[in-house]
Parts: structure tokens; sequence; C-alpha cells
């Protein structure tokens, strides 16, 4: 994978993080998260939370279905910040669950299908 992701106009300072942490699917999205350190969970999380207002507004003006490639790759950075946004404010900056059964042993039904799919609305 390239060093940045492709974002909408006015979000390139945030292609690095999307390069690592966009992924299309759930699955992808998890075995990043399962990895990452406190650091960087820290570094994702300071960098997307002050935009996230403004990431939202942009994807609200968009369909689901059909949009451009750089738009899927907004929206699943803020997939991937919603998912990974707990592991940083709740978990101190573990991939694991305090208190939880093991991530791995979840294993959605729809881990593998694109998050933009319009089955999962």
């Amino acid at each position: 994978m390239s060093p940045n992701a492709i974002l909408p106009a006015g979000y390139e300072d945030l292609g690095a993080l999307a390069a690592r942490w966009a992924r299309s699917t759930e699955n992808a999205r998890s075995a990043i998260r399962w990895s990452a350190s406190a650091a960087d969970f820290a570094e994702f999380y300071s960098a997307v939370l002050p935009r996230l207002p403004e990431i939202l507004t942009t994807l609200a003006g968009y369909p689901l279905a059909g949009m451009t490639d750089p738009q899927v790759n907004l929206f699943n950075l803020a997939a991937a910040f919603a998912e990974a946004a707990p592991h940083h404010e709740l978990y101190g900056g573990s991939a694991d669950v305090p208190f939880s059964f093991a991530a791995h042993r979840f294993v959605p039904g729809h881990g593998d299908l694109p998050s933009n799919t319009e089955v999962l609305r």
C-alpha cells in the first residue's frame, strides 16, 4: 500500500493514517487494531478526533452506494476511528478489551464484506 491513501480534498493530512487504518472490511480493520500499540492508538485518536465533526458532515453528503474511492477511504477511516477510539479512551491504549473474552474469538458474519455495502445498512 502507498504511504498515503487518497482522501477527498481537504483531508490530505490524514492520508498516512488512512493508509494504515482505513481498511474496507471489519475483519481487516480488526487486524490492524489488534496489532496496534498504545502510541498508535494515541496518534490516530489525536489526529482524527478534532476532524471528526467535519468528516461526518462530509460523509453525510454522499450516498453510501456510489461513493468515489477517496470518499470510501474517508468512510473507512471514520469506521476505523469508531472501532479504535475505545482502546484509547477506555482501555489505556491496550489492543485487548479488559475483562472480556479474546476479541479474536468474535467472528462477525459480515466481517469480510466492505463496510459500505448496501446489505449492511
